[in-house]
């Protein structure tokens, strides 16, 4: 029966070879595949030695300017009888990242959907931080405006307190000096936060303190991708 393949892709431009072998065995399978970027992918596909060329692979691209009405399109081969695989960027298909809504129409249309193991940015922060892994909310992006941003900041602190629940977010590379600068202004002293970037990446860097230790020991928000999390 042919199944919707989600394929994770390595975190911080790591080799291929850090997925589980039987996963790259399936994806090896494959001939048709949806990306975010299909440039991208065709090189992620490439590095784990297709036993094809290249140019016999189908690529298509989902991303934020996909319209609803050209998904239906994306699951062609699944009712052409061939398995499909969703490419992530980095980390896993659907997480902070596009293709839910294909997942969602592949159960509607009764496709079989199959998850690879891969990394995910989002739990490798949340394994390292130390906060609680019991009760956690991924948030997304805050708001950019600052005004709406340290009232987000203040809403995830007072939920985090209220329900013993770790608030994990992201945000693009270059606004991660403003994002950190504004949960220093705005967060109690003796709330925990973690910023985790450039996960499984050569300059991986995991850091969790309180905010007062914060205030006193500042590190350079760098603009590589980071994982933010909150504890109160």
């Amino acid at each position: 029966m042919a199944a919707l393949y989600l394929v994770p892709a390595p975190l911080g431009g790591a080799a291929p070879d850090a997925l589980p072998a039987a996963a790259i065995a399936t994806v090896r399978t494959l001939r048709d595949f949806v990306a975010e970027n299909p440039k991208s992918a065709r090189a992620f596909l490439a590095a784990l030695g297709m036993p094809c060329a290249l140019r016999e692979l189908g690529i298509a691209r989902l991303d934020e300017h996909t319209g609803a009405g050209e998904v239906p399109a994306l699951l062609g081969p699944l009712r052409a009888g061939r398995s499909l695989g969703l490419v992530a960027e980095a980390g896993c298909p659907g997480v902070a990242d596009p293709g839910a809504e294909l997942v969602s129409l592949a159960h509607r249309e009764g496709f079989r959907v199959v998850p690879l193991i891969g990394p995910s940015a989002i739990l490798l922060a949340l394994m390292a931080s130390g906060f609680c892994g019991q009760r956690f909310a991924f948030c997304g992006y805050l708001p950019r405006e600052r005004e709406p941003r340290r009232r987000r900041i203040r809403e995830l602190e007072q939920r985090s307190r209220a329900e013993r629940q770790t608030q994990i977010f992201i945000e693009t590379p270059y606004r991660n000096r403003a994002l950190l600068a504004a949960l220093l202004e705005v967060c109690s002293a003796q709330t925990r936060l973690c910023v985790a970037s450039d996960l499984t990446a050569a300059g991986e860097s995991i850091v969790a303190r309180t905010i007062a230790e914060w205030r006193r020991r500042p590190l350079d928000a760098a603009e590589n991708p980071a994982v933010f999390l909150l504890q109160a």
